[in-house]
C-alpha cells in the first residue's frame, strides 16, 4: 500500500514548486512552509485541486516563536500562522504554516476558501494580535473590547496589564492598573533523592 503521506508530498511540490519554503513529513503528516503572500493562492489551490481536496479546515491558529527552545533563533521571524486541513475524499491531512514579520504580522484571511476561519482568525487576532487581510468582521472574540494586549504572546505578562471592576457610582465597568504582584511558580516540593545528586563525590561531601 502507497505511502499516502510522501504520495502528497510529491504532489505539492510538483504544483508549488515557486512556492514553498519547506515541506517535511513528521508521523504521518505532511507540513509545508509558504510565504505568507502566497498563502490565498495556496490555499485555494488545496481546497480546488482534485489532487488535493482539503474541504476542511479544521483548525487555524496563531505561534508565537519568542525565545522558542530557550533561545531566539535571530533567523526566524517571530510569527506564524498555521493551518490544519483535511480532505475527506483522499482520506489525507496537511499542515500549512506561514512566518508574518516581526512588527507588522498581517496575512490574508481566508474566510472566502472556508467560512469557518472566521472565529479562528478573529481568535488568533484576538491573543497574537495577527491581523487578517480582508476579513469581513476582525474584532476581539475572547477578550472584552476595553482589553489592552495580546494575552497569549509570550511577552505578556501573567497578571495582565490592567483590573476590571464594576464601579456602582459610575455604574459602569472601570480598567484599573494590576493592584497583584506578578507571581513567579516555583515547585515547594524539594525531593530527598539521586535526582539532586551530581556525582558520588559531591554527595559523600555532603554526608560528611
Amino acid at each position: 500500500m502507497p505511502d499516502t503521506s510522501q504520495t502528497l508530498l510529491l504532489h505539492v511540490q510538483q504544483h508549488f514548486a515557486d512556492s514553498l519554503q519547506n515541506c517535511v513529513v513528521a508521523t504521518g503528516e505532511l507540513t509545508i512552509q509558504v510565504p505568507a503572500l502566497e498563502i490565498s493562492n495556496v490555499c485555494q489551490a488545496l481546497r480546488d485541486e482534485s489532487v488535493f481536496g482539503f474541504e476542511l479546515l479544521i483548525d487555524l491558529c496563531g505561534v508565537d516563536y519568542l525565545e522558542y527552545g530557550n533561545v531566539r533563533n535571530h533567523d526566524r521571524p517571530r510569527f506564524a500562522v498555521v493551518y490544519h486541513l483535511l480532505s475527506i475524499v483522499n482520506n489525507q491531512r496537511i499542515r500549512v504554516r506561514a512566518f508574518l514579520d516581526d512588527q507588522e504580522p498581517v496575512i490574508d484571511s481566508v474566510v472566502s476558501i472556508w467560512s469557518c476561519a472566521n472565529w479562528y482568525e478573529r481568535e488568533a487576532f484576538d491573543l497574537f494580535g495577527i491581523l487578517f487581510d480582508g476579513h469581513p468582521d476582525l474584532r476581539r472574540i475572547l477578550t472584552d473590547y476595553g482589553f489592552i494586549g495580546h494575552p497569549f504572546r509570550k511577552d505578556f505578562p501573567l497578571v495582565g496589564n490592567v483590573e476590571m471592576r464594576y464601579d456602582p457610582e459610575k455604574q459602569r465597568v472601570v480598567y484599573e492598573p494590576v493592584s497583584l504582584e506578578e507571581r513567579i511558580n516555583v515547585p515547594r516540593v524539594i525531593r530527598d533523592d539521586h535526582r539532586y545528586i551530581v556525582n558520588a563525590a559531591d554527595s559523600e561531601v555532603s554526608r560528611g
